[in-house]
C-alpha cells in the first residue's frame, strides 16, 4: 500500500470521505462511521485509488489530471457526490474545502508518468 498517512494525499482522503459521509447522511441516512453499503463501496475504491496514483504526493486534483484512472461509473459517481457535497463542505469542513479550493485545485498538473518498459520476447 501507498502513503496515505500524512500530507497531501491524506488530506485528500479526508476530503472524499467527508464528501461522501455528507451525501450518504443526506440520502441514504448514513453517518461516518456507518456508510451505506453504495457509499462504503465508493469510499473504499476511492481510497485505492490514492493509494495506487502514479503522481503519488504531487497528485494534481483528479479534474486537471492527464490520468483517469477511476472507471467510467465510479467517475459518474464521484461527480455526483462532489456535486452535492461540494456547496456543504464550506459550513461542515471548512479548512479541507478552503484547502481543496485555494491550494489543492491550483497545483499544475505534473508531466504524465512514463510507463514502464515490458520486456520484448524474441
Amino acid at each position: 500500500m501507498g502513503d496515505l498517512g500524512k500530507g497531501r494525499l491524506r488530506r485528500e482522503l479526508r476530503t472524499i470521505e467527508a464528501m461522501i459521509a455528507i451525501r450518504c447522511a443526506a440520502l441514504h441516512g448514513g453517518r461516518r462511521s456507518r456508510l451505506c453499503a453504495e457509499c462504503a463501496e465508493l469510499d473504499a475504491y476511492a481510497r485505492l485509488r490514492l493509494d495506487r496514483c502514479p503522481f503519488g504526493p504531487e497528485k494534481p486534483t483528479c479534474a486537471n489530471c492527464q490520468v483517469h484512472c477511476y472507471r467510467p461509473e465510479m467517475r459518474e459517481r464521484v461527480r455526483e457526490v462532489m456535486r452535492f457535497a461540494g456547496p456543504r463542505m464550506l459550513a461542515r469542513h471548512p479548512w479541507l474545502a478552503l484547502m481543496h479550493l485555494l491550494v489543492d485545485e491550483r497545483r499544475p498538473a505534473p508531466a504524465r508518468p512514463a510507463r514502464p518498459a515490458v520486456p520484448s520476447h524474441g
